[in-house]
């Protein structure tokens, strides 16, 4: 008799946006180990202002909200403090102030959070970034986001401190209007060389200006039928806006600009060329970069986010099937971008970037610091036939029975991938790359029945406790998976990889082993030589619990070895949200060391994560103030734009008699003071 899948937990569907000061974790199993040390931050997204927290009644994805940062500190003996906070942006206090006016509001788009007349919201949901410049005595943090530049966080009180680069030095993925709040897309994994001092992080866009007539055309038609006011006139706006968007030819070209930052100037950038000189383009997104000693690396990753998301996610208004209507859906193979790190010299505008391209698609890569002899090792986690860009929705299907609907208390979370994952590595020979090859052959992939379904988060040591220097090379990480789960198979995700090129399980016995069930697993993967790479160590979670945010944390005494230390994950059990640590030189206990909880944590879909081994103060040798990145002049180039938007001039006068418009850039000025 074939056992039913587990049930997804419960805890995965909600959160809680409670900002705590200090409390004192519950152990529920266990005995925390003496030797931990540090501090380990978390992020997730916790819903919006409107919200109140998660899940959303509309079913919109669960990766859309405001960024909570919860600190777990392991200084003290014998107990675990944790506090949380929300990361405030100047946008998070507009997006408070603005959810009583319609024509302002902020909105969710699926992925992004976006009001027409104001902009994106920087939900800083996403990572962080650990560095050390020199002549600082303790590391700084910065939060990290998709869509928006990257913070600075205060680790003592977790307030944010400064955005990294004027909002003038990020170019938008549009120039018109000139939104107080652009939409900026860069990356929500920026690197830090802990041997130069140098931090790297992306700024690009890509266009969609070919998509905007047949998307103008639907909006107009949706406009023309609809009778509800405040929906009508919302239509009559964006329709125009777009217009003008088209005609006047404003949306950005396709560019991508590396940058640089030393800790206290200005950012650096130089756009990224082809050796023929044609721009580099991104078909999907940058989630994650790196670097070695002489390289960045770039990745065009399977996550697809972006302006198509404002386009076709249009809250209250469906337009046929949003998932058809302007769909990215994520490339079967990763396309790489390598630049020489010499070649960033100081008055060069423009740098070359030699492609190549890998077989299977990836969202997360590592790299080896070193790369002896011009070769760089690449480790990626494949997220074959998995679209981590879409989530479970209302009207969502099942592929066993296409009459009936998925479970409608999961909507907002995750799909369960369509084939198994794999694990790469892959050695590039940069002194015998040739642009018309753009490929590279694997040196070794593997997968693995029961550990890798839906691989995505991972950990390693990344820097001596001594030093804080990086390894140079790279012979454990620990990932964790996602597991498959036969109420998030959905008959959309089914459809969308029937044809997957590179397909290792048949899809019929995926949907099958999604029935039984296969369990979330925590696992280090031995990456020191392509003939060593193998899992070597494994933990399987129970059946109905998730695990995601893996955090290393190494122990005190002993070695700096990359097993030498702990895996703190979070756990989402049938009853609450759980912190489980692991000993990382034996994963295959039968149980963790110590699950730790308390009444208040409720974290919903956590992400990424990472460990300091002291707190100190916020620096102030670097700050841009809300005064610099908002200066009066995008005031009036705000109210110039309401002004010119005819379809706000046949609005019915409210009863205060005051006209809609007037009204509207009254609210606008109110905002800005």
């Amino acid at each position: 008799m074939v056992q039913a899948s587990p049930k997804v937990p419960q805890s995965i569907m909600d959160a809680n946006r409670y900002e705590l000061p200090d409390q004192t974790m519950q152990i529920a199993e266990g005995k925390l180990p003496k030797d931990l040390q540090g501090h380990v931050f978390l992020v997730a997204p916790v819903g919006t202002v409107k919200s109140k927290g998660l899940p959303y009644n509309d079913g919109n994805t669960f990766l859309n909200g405001d960024g909570m940062i919860y600190r777990f500190d392991f200084n003290q003996p014998r107990e675990v403090r944790w506090k949380q906070r929300l990361a405030k942006t100047p946008d998070y206090k507009v997006d408070e102030k603005t959810q009583h006016i319609p024509l302002l509001r902020f909105r969710n788009h699926g992925l992004i959070r976006f009001s027409w007349l104001l902009g994106s919201r920087n939900e800083l949901n996403t990572g962080f970034l650990p560095m050390k410049f020199p002549g600082e005595s303790h590391e700084r943090l910065l939060v990290t986001y998709d869509a928006g530049r990257p913070y600075e966080v205060d680790t003592q009180t977790l307030e944010l401190v400064t955005p990294i680069g004027k909002l003038n030095e990020w170019e938008g993925a549009i120039d018109f209007p000139d939104y107080p709040f652009k939409p900026i897309l860069s990356t929500a994994h920026p690197v830090f060389d802990t041997y130069k001092h140098e931090m790297f992080t992306v700024n690009y866009a890509r266009t969609l200006s070919q998509y905007l007539n047949d998307i103008i055309r639907k909006l107009n038609a949706e406009k023309a039928k609809q009778q509800e006011q405040e929906k009508h006139q919302r239509l009559s706006v964006i329709c125009e806006l777009l217009e003008q968007v088209l005609n006047g030819k404003f949306w950005n070209n396709d560019f991508v600009y590396l940058m640089r930052w030393d800790g206290t100037g200005e950012l650096k950038k130089w756009q990224l060329i082809h050796p023929n000189g044609s721009p580099v383009t991104i078909r999907q997104s940058m989630h994650q970069i790196g670097l070695t000693e002489d390289y960045i690396v770039l990745m065009d990753t399977a996550f697809t986010t972006g302006i198509e998301q404002i386009l076709t996610n249009i809250p209250d208004i469906p337009l046929i099937d949003e998932r058809k209507l302007l769909r990215i859906e994520p490339s079967p193979d990763s396309t790489i971008y390598i630049i020489r790190r010499d070649d960033l010299q100081e008055g060069k505008e423009k740098v070359v970037a030699q492609k190549i391209v890998i077989p299977l698609e990836a969202s997360h890569f590592l790299l080896d610091y070193e790369n002896p002899g011009n070769k760089i090792t690449l480790h990626a986690a494949h997220i074959c036939a998995w679209d981590v860009a879409e989530w479970l929705r209302k009207n969502d299907r099942s592929p066993y029975d296409t009459s009936q609907p998925v479970s409608p208390r999961l909507s907002g979370t995750q799909q369960s991938p369509m084939d198994i994952s794999r694990m790469g590595r892959y050695v590039i020979d940069v002194n015998n790359l040739k642009v018309e090859e753009n490929k590279v052959n694997p040196d070794h992939v593997i997968s693995d029945r029961d550990c890798t379904w839906g691989t995505g988060l991972f950990t390693y040591l990344d820097r001596l406790p001594s030093s804080g220097m990086t390894p140079k090379k790279l012979d454990n990480i620990y990932w964790v998976s996602f597991g498959l789960w036969e109420e998030l198979t959905t008959e959309s995700m089914r459809e969308q990889y029937e044809d997957y090129p590179y397909r290792e399980v048949p899809l019929d016995e995926v949907l099958q082993l999604a029935k039984e069930g296969k369990p979330s697993c925590l696992f280090r993967l031995n990456t020191a030589s392509n003939e060593s790479m193998r899992i070597e160590d494994s933990y399987k979670f129970p059946p109905g619990h998730i695990a995601l945010s893996p955090q290393f944390i190494p122990r005190t005494v002993g070695e700096e070895s990359s097993t030498n230390g702990y895996i703190m994950c979070t756990v989402f059990t049938p009853d609450r949200d759980e912190i489980w640590i692991f000993d990382a030189e034996k994963l295959n206990d039968k149980q963790p060391l110590c699950k730790l909880y308390h009444p208040k944590l409720n974290f919903g879909l956590s992400l990424h994560t990472t460990w300091l081994q002291n707190l100190g103060p916020a620096q102030d040798k670097y700050r841009v103030s809300v005064e610099e990145d908002y200066p009066r002049s995008i005031l009036k180039e705000l109210l110039k734009f309401v002004d010119s938007l005819s379809s706000l001039d046949d609005a019915p006068v409210p009863r205060g008699g005051q006209d809609l418009k007037t009204e509207l850039k009254q609210e606008i000025q109110n905002l800005f003071e």
